[in-house]
């Protein structure tokens, strides 16, 4: 109950000024400060968790239509360079990080990493020199960083702007409709029946051991469902901004600030990285909608080095075009979960790793 009333509590603050996610961000903010106040760590049932992300998943799943499909086949080339570029770029401030701090180079690669952050500290127990605390610290910051600024650079200048293309046009309508839609409205045996479906296509997505699970199954077989024309109905708009509250409330309860106290030196470099890395998306994301019909938005989200929920959330918020920010979103992080994990074992274990020096 004292966590669901103070993320309650973040969340209507949040709202009240406007802030961009009000209802993930809120509660993420709310319950992060609360843990540094009170000094015990705070809990949230991975059950939650997970319903958030389906629900989520659900209701993105809904902006995929046969256009933005063809769309999304057509730029896999471009999905890979984005990729590769802005994981070339965050290894190129983790050089930087680690030569400004004294901290390894096998921590200060593996912290910069645009991945999940569980994958990352994960992988930093196999590589030789890695620092966990540190790896988790930078991560933490990187993902601090992203979630709160590029929302903010979205919404409050980037948004699309009388719908860049059909499919962005289409996900606009999609969100206001979510919007308006009352619990009268809703056929709720076709909503429970495709809610059902996603459930299972999250357990199966689970079994196959995808990233996200619970987020990318029902988005997979949600647009599956769209494109074939069984069109899944809309939930009401209370609901989504509940799984968005369920998901900011888990991922502040993961932050501790108490252990990123003796990392006051390494706080500014990580800081600085994560906005470089940002910067250099925005960049790379004017580059692709000059030569892409998608708006700057929705270019800007699809590079961005955040998770698929959050990015997905924003470009529904912005009216960009969801499925496209979802497919490069996904492209990236199965790009770093399956291939970046070996590159960075090779260059470490062929060295020999190399010892992690503190920062004074």
């Amino acid at each position: 109950m004292e966590t669901a009333a103070v993320t309650w509590a973040g969340g209507a603050l949040f709202t009240l000024l406007h802030v961009p996610l009000a209802w993930m961000l809120g509660p993420l903010t709310a319950i992060m400060l609360w843990q540094g106040v009170v000094k015990r760590p705070a809990a949230w049932p991975v059950s939650l968790r997970n319903g958030g992300l389906l629900i989520l998943g659900y209701g993105m799943g809904l902006s995929v239509t046969a256009e933005s499909a063809r769309q999304i086949g057509s730029q896999l080339p471009s999905m890979l360079i984005a990729t590769v570029l802005t994981v070339a770029f965050s290894l190129l401030t983790a050089v930087w990080i680690a030569k400004a701090t004294g901290i390894s180079y096998a921590s200060s690669l593996v912290g910069s990493i645009p991945g999940g952050l569980s994958q990352m500290v994960v992988l930093c127990e196999e590589i030789p020199g890695a620092d966990k605390t540190v790896v988790t610290f930078m991560q933490t910051i990187r993902l601090l960083t992203v979630i709160f600024v590029v929302p903010f650079l979205a919404v409050h200048g980037l948004g699309e702007q009388g719908g860049a293309l059909d499919t962005a046009t289409a996900a606009g309508q999609t969100a206001s409709a979510a919007a308006s839609a009352g619990w009268g409205d809703i056929p709720w045996l076709k909503a429970l029946l495709a809610l059902a479906a996603a459930s299972a296509a999250a357990w199966g997505a689970s079994l196959l051991r995808m990233p996200t699970p619970w987020f990318l199954g029902p988005i997979l077989l949600i647009a599956l469902l769209t494109v074939s024309g069984w069109n899944p109905p809309q939930l009401p708009h209370m609901v989504g901004l509940a799984a968005q509250w369920s998901l900011g409330v888990f991922l502040g309860t993961g932050i501790r600030l108490q252990s990123l106290t003796s990392w006051k030196r390494l706080l500014p470099f990580s800081l600085g990285g994560g906005l470089a890395v940002v910067a250099f998306c925005l960049l790379l994301a004017f580059g692709f909608s000059l030569f892409h019909p998608i708006g700057l938005g929705t270019a800007f989200l699809a590079a961005a080095p955040g998770g698929m929920t959050e990015m997905g959330v924003t470009a529904t918020l912005i009216q960009a075009d969801v499925s496209m920010v979802v497919a490069y979103q996904m492209f990236r992080i199965l790009f770093v979960l399956f291939l970046v994990p070996y590159l960075i074992r090779w260059i470490f274990h062929s060295r020999g790793g190399n010892r992690v020096r503190k920062p004074n």
